[in-house]
């Protein structure tokens, strides 16, 4: 098997962005390449080819090798249902609910699963690259750790480790690191590399000779900011870019405290007649917007208590007296409803929460977790499109009569009776050009985005970019 793993000094330091990087420059010169990330942290989640669900990081890397999503590429998987408890997934399907203080007991048991899931990627392609969760300076988890040394040292993959500069202290990063780091986990350790630097590149050049002289470590180069970066797809919420614009349709997207699925709405983000708010606790719907979208969830009720913890649903209110139009996704279409019971505590502890009142619908979550990609057909404009569907529970009642699409002939999601609000349990339905064009068109704005061919030539920008300002071949070339 050939493998390389790209650790970092610390989470958000831009080791998705790498790995979707070294993979699509790897594909471009013409080699079999996969990604894989033992262990994920995140509520954005891809339905993959086999049935099964990972991290949206590994579906972009995929799509960065050219590849279908697999289960395989992300074989464990936490969705943080609440501050200390997590729906755990393995490979591709859910298993258990588990609190912070368990999952340690747990993470044994889970080593074989990814220990499997990486054989089968590695039979598969000649070369698979690794990402790494979190930082392996976190030595008090190494004992059962699963996503950096503990993975790399079980299957012997070499690893690169990056800093991120911008964020300052980047030779404390990789120096210290090293010096927490057990003897055998420092000797896994091929080298280090510095991204998102900005300005003259020069002005490093004694800083970088002294975390070689320090470490001992080659440097494989510092890589430039990489600015369109913002047009791929989050892996956080924290990191959605939106453009600063004054002008166009205001769509205003609640940052729910458990969101999920947020990358529904990158490809509005990126056009050009589009006002984007993401809209943070503590701060009123403004009076301006035109759209209200309410995105997936990974906990319902708790997210419905958090709006109405903001007064979210009294400004929903005011904004609909308006006359303004209100969009529901998922976890989002579920709270525009009249309740959601949760009779098994399958999000939380059993009972149910009085919906928003907004569509005529009751929801209840049930054990089965729909996990597909669906066709369908905008029940408004007609046009069809390639979403998909990642939830439990099941919704029903009056509004169900007036379907946001139809499925198979089947009525899906639901919609008031003047059509201004509206709710769907499928995701992805923007990324399709001609069906956002045609969306957007009803609220008199002209679409300008051309959404997938977009993030395939900032994936090869990415990749040129790399091969510029690191030793890309040298990174390679590590793989054993």
């Amino acid at each position: 098997m050939t493998a390389l793993m790209i650790q970092g000094t610390g989470s958000n330091v831009g080791k998705s962005l790498l790995v979707a990087g070294l993979c699509r420059a790897a594909r471009k010169r013409g080699i079999d390449v996969a990604p894989f990330k033992p262990q994920n942290m995140s509520n954005n989640a891809a339905v993959t080819a086999d049935g099964g669900e990972i991290g949206r990081a590994q579906a972009l890397q995929a799509l960065a090798c050219g590849l279908a999503p697999h289960s395989d590429m992300n074989p464990v998987l936490l969705k943080p249902q609440t501050d200390t408890g997590a729906q755990v997934v393995v490979q591709g399907q859910r298993v258990a609910t588990s609190e912070a203080r368990d999952y340690g007991t747990l993470k044994p048991r889970l080593l074989d699963a990814v220990l499997d899931s990486f054989a089968r990627l590695s039979a598969r392609h000649d070369l698979v690259i690794v990402e790494g969760a979190g930082s392996p300076a976190e030595i008090n988890l190494r004992p059962r750790d699963i996503a950096n040394m503990g993975f790399a040292c079980a299957a012997q993959v070499p690893v690169v480790l990056a800093g991120d500069i911008d964020r300052g202290g980047v030779i404390a990063q990789i120096v210290g690191t090293q010096a927490v780091l057990d003897p055998g986990d420092a000797a896994m350790v091929k080298g280090f590399l510095i991204n998102r630097f900005r300005g003259d590149l020069r002005l490093f050049d004694d800083g970088y000779r002294m975390i070689e002289a320090q470490t001992g470590w080659p440097g494989f180069g510092t890589l430039p900011w990489f600015p369109e970066a913002w047009k791929l797809p989050a892996e956080d919420a924290v990191d959605i870019h939106t453009p600063r614009r004054t002008e166009g349709l205001h769509v205003v997207c609640l940052a729910l405290s458990r969101i999920a699925n947020f990358d529904d709405l990158d490809p509005l983000a990126q056009e050009p007649g589009v006002r984007l708010t993401m809209l943070g606790p503590g701060r009123a719907i403004p009076g301006d917007a035109d759209l209200v979208i309410l995105p997936g969830s990974k906990s319902t009720r708790g997210d419905l208590a958090f709006l109405r913890a903001q007064g979210w649903d009294v400004d929903l209110a005011a904004h609909v007296r308006r006359g303004g139009h209100v969009l529901g996704i998922c976890g989002g279409y579920q709270m525009l409803g009249r309740s959601v019971a949760d009779p098994d505590g399958i999000e939380g502890p059993p009972g149910a929460t009085p919906g928003l009142g907004l569509l005529e619908i009751d929801t209840v979550m049930t054990g089965d977790k729909r996990l597909t990609e669906t066709r369908a057909t905008h029940a408004a404009t007609a046009r069809a499109f390639l979403g998909y569907e990642i939830h439990i529970g099941r919704s029903d009642g009056p509004d169900r009569a007036r379907p946001f699409a139809h499925v198979a002939g089947e009525p899906e999601g639901a919609a008031s009776p003047d059509g201004r609000i509206a709710g769907s349990y499928l995701h992805g339905m923007f990324r399709d050009d001609a069906f956002r064009a045609a969306w957007l068109d009803g609220f008199g704005v002209q679409s300008a985005g051309r959404y997938d061919s977009t993030v395939e030539a900032v994936l090869d920008g990415l990749a040129d970019h790399m091969e510029a300002h690191l030793d890309v071949t040298g990174l390679l070339a590590l793989a054993c």
